[in-house]
């Protein structure tokens, strides 16, 4: 019993520590303007550079982040070493990626930053949130007979 209730404590402020976190992310997210329509709408016009910046700092962030993990062995909070799997190419990450890129255009927003959209009080973000929940469920029940 003694052990639940440490499991319990523990989770809660892993919980904590990650809303917290989450929290930040979207405040950086909203001052960064990443969550803009406009510069959304930019980007896909190919009209400004912002978004791009911001996409490409992020991926050679997390290169870095990853080479350097690997450099120094780093392992997971629970001990385990993090490894990083192999992800053969399918023609479902075609349909997949094309699928997300239309729907990024269509409604301006990109799953990431939709909860700081929300946040801010746009209200109207709520179909796209229940559009990506209702995408991520038909996925879920279609995923057996999708190629991967």
């Amino acid at each position: 019993m003694n052990l639940i209730k440490e499991t319990n404590n523990t989770s809660l402020s892993r919980y904590l520590g990650y809303l917290s976190l989450g929290i930040l992310f979207g405040i950086f997210l909203v001052k960064a303007e990443v969550i803009s329509w406009y510069r959304i709408q930019e980007m896909f016009r190919f009209q400004n550079f912002h978004m791009y910046g911001v996409i490409g700092s992020a991926v050679i962030t997390g290169l870095i982040s990853i080479l350097f993990l690997r450099w120094i062995n780093a392992k997971s909070m629970d001990g385990d070493e993090i490894t990083i799997h192999y992800k053969p190419y399918t023609h479902g990450n075609i349909i997949g990626g094309l699928m997300f890129g239309f729907g990024w255009a269509i409604s301006g927003v990109c799953p990431g930053p939709l909860f700081a959209i929300l946040g801010t009080g746009a209200s109207v973000m709520i179909v796209t949130l229940l559009s990506a929940i209702i995408g991520t469920w038909t996925y879920g029940l279609l995923k057996d007979k999708l190629p991967h």
